[in-house]
């Protein structure tokens, strides 16, 4: 059982994340998962190393974490036998559980992960010919009830660490097989012709999983700059999006300390309709979310704004829909492209989606209005991994239900 309370949220209040870079462990030692280098650096230290070993040893094991995907120290070979049990003794590298993990027939793979403290979200990772996206949580459940949304029907339990974030990369990366191999030397004449990274699977990553990511600040920014150091998992800040329901307070800071693109989730250009599908509106409305992405640094025609945006039948996809949406992003000269979604209908949901007509036209105005306006093709649906899906329905498993069905799987491989 979960061991940790669900956030008490009245109503449109914002949640107060609380920092912790160390989540507590059962065995007193401390997990590294998450972690900046000065932050091992100071734990070594306070551990018992000279400044001097605690400055080496954290370049060491951090090259290992994130650049290699270690996660044990006994696979850190240019550490000396005799400090590999005294690492292993006072502290671990540990992953998100991975409790399952599904594969659509489309390419799309989902896993339902568990924190440590027992609680379920899910990543998915898409792969296209060009690219591959990994969609990354950011909450254990969400606050802001969006109404087409299946992920927004779950209770926020709490947030993400840094390490359970970035943690969520490092599976992705596990699974797909596609950490460096070969040989490495800390020295400065080394030979690297022996080192290599093998082409990226993994090429995109977009914070657009379960949660607010702006709700998260913090932690999202710090597991951020780790996928991002060149020392690292080192992916460019150009090929990660955070995307958000509308969080105002946050997106000057969002560009100021991550620098990555934005993305935001409009879904609808009046006040009386925004204000039911993304409730969020009430408290930050369509003018005041513009004037913010307006505002929002790095934003630039090379690095355009995304605006998400979900089609529902009758609800939103008017020609005058379509028109106002042009209108806004022209008034508030905004360096822009559109998503349409296709909504992805789940039970209990009282939306249906536009026909293909339907978007198909809303997308020719808002081409014709001179601002890209691409129709997302649905993927994952057969494994509830499309957008707007991501519920874990893991307690309606018992465990020996999800062994059975992995067994089943094994044997059809």
């Amino acid at each position: 059982m979960a061991d940790t309370t669900l956030m008490s949220i009245p109503g449109q209040v914002d949640p107060v994340p609380v920092a912790r870079d160390i989540t507590p462990r059962a065995d007193g030692r401390i997990d590294l998962m998450g972690l900046p280098k000065s932050r091992i650096r100071e734990l070594f230290a306070e551990a018992g190393l000279d400044a001097k070993q605690a400055k080496l040893r954290s370049k060491q094991v951090f090259h290992w974490i994130y650049h290699r995907g270690a996660s044990e120290f006994s696979a850190m070979t240019d550490i000396s036998k005799t400090m590999r049990p005294w690492l292993e003794e006072r502290f671990v590298i540990a992953r998100p559980q991975v409790v399952e993990a599904q594969h659509s027939t489309d390419g799309t793979r989902k896993w339902l992960l568990r924190t440590a403290d027992g609680h379920d979200f899910e990543m998915v990772f898409i792969p296209d010919a060009d690219r591959g996206t990994l969609c990354v949580s950011s909450q254990v459940g969400c606050t802001l009830n969006c109404r087409f949304c299946h992920t927004g029907t779950m209770k926020l339990v709490r947030n993400l660490t840094p390490g359970e974030i970035v943690g969520q990369v490092m599976l992705a990366r596990d699974a797909l097989g596609e950490w460096p191999k070969g040989k490495m030397d800390f020295s400065d004449d080394a030979d690297e012709s022996e080192y290599r990274a093998d082409g990226r699977l993994l090429t995109n990553i977009v914070m657009m999983g379960m949660g607010e990511p702006l709700y998260n600040f913090e932690n999202v920014r710090d597991a951020l700059n780790l996928v991002m150091d060149g020392e690292g998992l080192a992916l460019s800040k150009r090929r990660i999006t955070l995307s958000t329901s509308g969080v105002v307070p946050m997106m000057e800071r969002c560009g100021e300390e991550i620098g990555v693109n934005l993305a935001v989730s409009l879904h609808a250009v009046t006040k009386e309709i925004r204000d039911e599908i993304v409730p969020l509106n009430k408290k930050y409305g369509i003018e005041e979310l513009l004037e913010a992405c307006a505002a929002y640094p790095g934003a630039s025609n090379a690095r355009r704004i995304t605006f998400e945006y979900v089609m529902l039948k009758d609800k939103n996809d008017s020609d005058e829909h379509a028109r106002e949406l042009v209108r806004l992003i022209r008034d508030y000269k905004l360096p822009a492209k559109v998503n349409l979604i296709p909504f992805n209908p789940w039970p209990g949901s009282q939306y249906e989606c536009s026909s293909p007509e339907r978007i198909k036209a809303f997308s020719n105005i808002v081409f014709e209005g001179g601002i890209s306006a691409p129709v997302r093709t649905p993927r994952g649906r057969d494994i509830d991994a499309a957008c707007g899906q991501l519920k874990t329905a893991a307690e309606k498993k018992s465990r020996a239900q999800r062994d059975r069905e992995a067994a089943e799987a094994a044997v059809a491989q």
